[in-house]
C-alpha cells in the first residue's frame, strides 16, 4: 500500500520515491557482531632455545678480593643535638627521683579522655610522662633499669610517683582501656603486670610492720612461758607438800574450821 501510494505521489510529481523509502526506515537498527577468535596461546619454549638462554645468561664477575679480607668499615657516630640530650637528661631525672615507675603502652584516644586520666592520676600524686623509645633506650641501657628495655618498643608513657600508689594507679587505669600496663619498677624491684597486681593486694607498710612485730613478740613470750612453767609447777607442788606436812603434825597449828571462825566472830 505504501509502495502504491508512493508511486502515485511520485507520478504526480510531489516528491521522489527514494525520499519516501528513506523516511520509512526504522530509527534503531541492531547489528550482531561475532566475537574475535583467540589466536595467542601459551606455548612452551623450544628445548634448543632454553639451552641458548641458559648459555647466554649473565653472570656477575667475582670481586678480586673477598669481602671477608677487606678491613671493616668505620661507623660514623652521629652526634646528638642539644634537644636530644635535654630529653635524655629528663628521663634520667624521672628514673632517679621516683620510687614507682610504671611502663604503659599508649593507644590513640581522644584528648578529653587523656586530660581526665591525667587529672585523676594527679590527685594521687602520679604524673604522666610521654617518652620515645629512641630517647629512653640509650638511658636505660646504661642504668640499673636495663631489664625494662624489652617494654620500650612502640608508643610508651610512664606513670611515675615519688610514693608507692599502686592501688590508685590500677583503679584509674581500669577505666582507660587505651592505656595498657606492661610492667613497673617499684623500690628498685622490677615487676611484671601480674606482679604489680599482686603487689596491690598486699597490706600497707604500717599494717605489715605491726604484723611482723606481733609475730616476733609472740615467739619470745611463748618461750618465756615454757621456761617458767616447770619452776612454777615445782613451786606449787612444794607449797602443797609443806601445807600437808603442817596439817599432819599433832602439836602443830591447825587451821580453824569454817564453823569455828564464824562462831568466833
Amino acid at each position: 500500500r505504501a509502495a502504491m501510494l508512493g508511486g502515485a505521489l511520485a507520478g504526480e510529481g510531489l516528491f521522489p520515491l527514494c525520499a519516501l523509502s528513506a523516511a520509512w526506515l526504522p530509527a534503531l537498527q541492531l547489528v550482531r557482531r561475532g566475537s574475535k577468535a583467540v589466536t595467542r596461546h601459551w606455548k612452551a619454549m623450544h628445548f634448543q632455545r632454553q639451552k641458548l638462554m641458559a648459555v647466554t645468561e649473565y653472570l656477575a664477575p667475582r670481586p678480586a678480593i673477598p669481602p671477608g679480607c677487606l678491613p671493616p668499615k668505620k661507623e660514623t657516630l652521629e652526634e646528638d643535638n642539644g634537644y636530644v640530650r635535654l630529653l635524655r637528661r629528663q628521663v634520667e631525672e624521672v628514673l632517679r627521683d621516683n620510687r614507682m615507675i610504671a611502663v604503659c603502652h599508649y593507644n590513640s584516644m581522644p584528648g578529653e579522655d587523656m586530660v581526665l586520666m591525667r587529672h585523676y592520676l594527679r590527685k594521687h600524686n602520679i604524673e604522666v610522662k610521654a617518652v620515645f623509645p629512641q630517647i629512653a633506650r640509650p638511658v636505660l641501657s646504661q642504668s640499673k633499669y636495663k631489664n625494662l628495655l624489652p617494654l620500650f618498643v612502640a608508643r610508651n608513657i610512664l606513670l611515675v610517683s615519688p610514693e608507692v600508689k599502686v592501688k590508685e594507679m590500677l583503679r584509674v587505669l581500669k577505666g582507660v582501656p587505651q592505656v595498657n600496663l606492661l610492667g613497673a619498677c617499684i623500690d628498685d624491684t622490677i615487676l611484671s603486670r601480674q606482679g604489680v597486681e599482686n603487689f596491690a593486694k598486699l597490706p600497707s607498710l604500717e599494717v605489715s610492720q605491726g604484723q611482723t612485730v606481733g609475730a616476733l613478740a609472740l615467739l619470745p613470750s611463748q618461750t618465756s612461758s615454757l621456761l617458767q612453767r616447770g619452776s612454777a609447777h615445782l613451786t606449787a607442788l612444794l607449797d602443797q607438800h609443806i601445807h600437808q606436812l603442817r596439817a599432819g603434825e599433832p602439836g602443830g597449828p591447825t587451821e580453824p574450821s569454817p564453823t569455828q571462825s564464824v562462831g568466833a566472830q
